[in-house]
């Protein structure tokens, strides 16, 4: 255990805590059982970390990555054991469906350590569900979204930027400081700016890493699909990112990459819950996920210029960026007369051209336009909304 201690430490002293994610403040750090769950690349890691090096006791805090080699020959229930037995209080488990049977051992560690806090990410949102339900009573769950707009302008100008309310956005109470241009801003922020690395030189090839990881790895090892269903779902993405939102015909789908209808319907949910993609559902009394599937989007517009051979729809990145800045804190549909219904609201989502004819007559109803600065009337700028978390 003294390897995983030193491994521990050094990273410790190397994080910084100049920037903390929006779920830091939201998350019950004194719960007996936390997971956070987020795609790859979000700042789970980090977030520990910080959490560690701001309010824990470092010496009685242990943090660890569930992919280290220490676990080819130990078990995690022997580690927490030992570190509960020399004072420790507080383990935190990184990456965790990287262990195998990880749920069954986390759950022996809780029942019969009781006085040990334990908090695990996942990346493998497909590993994680599939694990996880012996420990759902247990638990407290969290997701970590990739960065807001608003945490964008944090990390590249170091300008602090109230978190906005929806009522805010729409009143136009949403603002920035008079020397910073949103429109500039946003449009590199909706190119590279959704995930936190955005700030290293080589982030679109981690970008590419994290998408081929997802596609090639945590989803054929989930559905234990062969290489040529893994090269289909690879197909699929593509397809999808290519038309943006998609408007799905899954027996057509099914005719061109030579599979069952079905399992269409297996590889879209696949490439949803590893956070490839987003499926926008119509209203069906107002429960959340059991509506038909009227929509596809990829997850965010970063993976819409990383898979696109030329500069992507504009259309279709405006509808995304509409889309992910509202699916953190708003239960998000699809609109049978326009774009977005946010309830009570109906948003239709243009550039700057765009008129209020699609929702003329249409109560609650709002142009949401890109390339604009400014709120006037019942038209409102699409970077607005990225201040909403």
């Amino acid at each position: 255990m003294e390897s995983l201690i030193n491994k521990y430490r050094y990273i410790l002293a190397q994080t910084s805590t100049d920037f903390m994610r929006y779920l830091h403040d939201q998350i019950d750090w004194n719960a007996r059982l936390i997971a956070i769950l987020g795609s790859r690349g979000v700042g789970k890691t980090t977030m520990l970390l910080q959490h560690i090096k701001l309010q824990d006791d470092p010496l009685t805090s242990l943090y660890i990555s569930a992919d280290d080699l220490y676990f080819t020959n130990h078990r995690l229930t022997d580690l927490a054991q030992t570190f509960f037995q020399n004072g420790g209080k507080k383990l935190y488990i990184d990456e965790v469906h990287k262990y195998e049977n990880w749920s069954t051992e986390i759950k022996n560690i809780y029942d019969f350590l009781p006085q040990l806090q334990i908090v695990y990410t996942g990346s493998s949102i497909l590993d994680l569900e599939k694990g996880g339900g012996d420990l759902s009573r247990r638990k407290l769950q969290y997701y970590l979204h990739g960065l807001s707009f608003r945490e964008y302008l944090k990390m590249k100008c170091q300008v602090d930027v109230p978190v906005f309310s929806l009522e805010d956005v729409l009143q136009g109470k949403a603002t920035l400081p008079v020397d910073l241009r949103p429109v500039a801003l946003f449009k590199e922020y909706l190119r590279n700016g959704y995930y936190p690395f955005f700030i290293e030189q080589n982030s679109l090839t981690r970008l590419d890493a994290i998408i081929n990881q997802t596609l090639e790895n945590d989803i054929p090892a989930f559905a234990h699909i062969n290489v040529s269903t893994a090269l289909k779902v690879k197909r699929l993405l593509y397809i999808v990112a290519q038309s943006v939102p998609f408007k799905p015909n899954f027996t057509k789908l099914a005719a061109e990459l030579g599979i069952s209808r079905n399992m269409i319907n297996d590889l879209f949910v696949y490439l949803e819950k590893s956070n490839m993609i987003t499926m926008l559902r119509t209203d069906t009394k107002g429960v959340k996920l059991l509506g038909k599937v009227d929509k596809v989007y990829l997850n965010n517009t970063n993976i819409a210029y990383a898979l696109s051979d030329s500069t992507p729809d504009i259309g279709n990145i405006r509808e995304t960026a509409f889309l992910m800045s509202t699916r953190a804190t708003l239960h998000t549909l699809s609109s049978s007369v326009s774009d977005f219904y946010i309830a009570p609201y109906t948003f239709e989502v243009g550039g700057v051209n765009k008129t209020r004819k699609q929702v003329a007559g249409i109560d609650n109803a709002y142009v949401v336009k890109d390339d604009i600065e400014y709120s006037a009337l019942r038209t409102l700028p699409l970077w607005s909304f990225g201040l909403l978390y």
